[in-house]
Formats: structure tokens, sequence, C-alpha cells
């Protein structure tokens, strides 16, 4: 038997998961950017925020429609504490400065991309969601196989899920135009370096392929 990573999804088995898009690192009043001046936001992340607004979440309202009208799970993952002073949070986040209070609005999935009835929201405190939350238990009881991911940023958090779902055994699929990093330079060299990872599709191609089905 000749196994592949290019397996057309099977709505059944398959979740949709966004990674990472919340008010934090998604909006320009989030708390990451809350301690730089206009000018040097606009000089570190004007092109993030431009490609985010005008085409990469157009892209994940595209994909997220078109799961939600195939029978796929639409799930998400946030940066967020379980914890108030972000104690419980990686060494990592901790050096880093990173730490969403639990349940506050920088915690919050984007307004454009806000999950609808009991869509599943997996509060995370390490790069990986596989690491610092108990989705790969929630997935096998969905019967998930296959995962389709998205968000941000995709040299880190994204690639980080990438691998881990892969050595748990889930085929994934990339979508390479709905991911984002703060250069054109690094979201390139990050879909290189991931590409042995995972099935690598775009917008259209997904969509098209789930009207397909």
């Amino acid at each position: 038997m000749t196994l592949s990573r290019d397996v057309p999804l099977v709505p059944e088995h398959s979740a949709l998961l966004f990674i990472d898009v919340q008010n934090f690192a998604a909006h320009p009043k989030g708390a990451e950017f809350a301690d730089l001046g206009p000018d040097e936001f606009a000089s570190k992340y004007g092109w993030f925020f431009d490609q985010l607004e005008t085409r990469v979440v157009p892209n994940m309202q595209a994909i997220q429609a078109a799961c939600r009208s195939a029978g796929i799970e639409v799930m998400y993952t946030t940066i967020e504490s379980l914890t108030l002073d972000g104690r419980d949070r990686s060494l990592d986040y901790k050096i880093t400065g990173f730490n969403v209070p639990k349940g506050s609005w920088d915690g919050k999935v984007i307004d454009q991309l806000a999950p609808e009835g009991d869509e599943i929201v997996l509060p995370k405190s390490s790069s990986s969601v596989f690491v610092s939350t108990h989705i790969d238990y929630v997935l096998r009881n969905l019967g998930v196989r296959q995962l389709v991911l998205s968000g941000l940023v995709t040299d880190q958090c994204v690639e980080s899920a990438i691998r881990d779902a892969c050595d748990l055994g889930y085929l994934v699929t990339q979508v390479t135009d709905a991911c984002l990093t703060y250069t054109q330079e690094r979201h390139d060299f990050s879909l290189r370096a991931i590409k042995g990872y995972c099935r690598q599709r775009t917008t259209a191609q997904l969509v098209e392929e789930l009207q397909s089905a």
C-alpha cells in the first residue's frame, strides 16, 4: 500500500483549526502592540496588518465558510493563560513577556472570525497547541484524522502545530495564503521548510476541493 499526504479531505473525518487569530496578536489595539508608538507600530507591523486585513482574513473567512458548509468541524486556539497573572504559562512565554489573562478581551478570536454556536475554542499557553491543551484527545473523540491549519504566525505557532500534528498521526493541510507572519521573506521560508510535513493548498484550491466533494 502506497502512503501519501496528498489526500483530499473527508469532511466527516476533518477539522479546521485557526491558530492565534485573536485580539492580542491580530488587532491593532492588541496588548502585543500596547507599548509601541504610532511610528514604531507602522514600521514594525504596517505590512503585517495590511496583509492581514486586505488578504489573509478574507481568505480565512472563505475557508471558515466552506468548512462550515461542508460539515467540517471548525475549531480555534488562542494564546490565553489559565490564570490572571499567567503563572501557568510556559517558560518561553514568560521570557517573551506574553501573558493574555484568563477571560480577557485579548484572548478572544477576532470579530471577523467569531466562533458560532458550540465551535470549540482551546486556550493555550505555549507555542504548540498540542503541548498545552488537550486538543489531541478532543480531535480523536471527534473522529478527526485530517487537520486543516490556518493562522498566525506562519513560522512559529503554525509550524509547531503542523509538526506535532504530523508526529501524532494526523494528515495536515496548510492553507498557505491563510497564514501570515511579519515579513514575506519569513512566510515564504517557512512554507518551504514545512512543506515536507504537510499538504499545502491555497484558499481557492481548498474551497474548490470542498465544493467538489
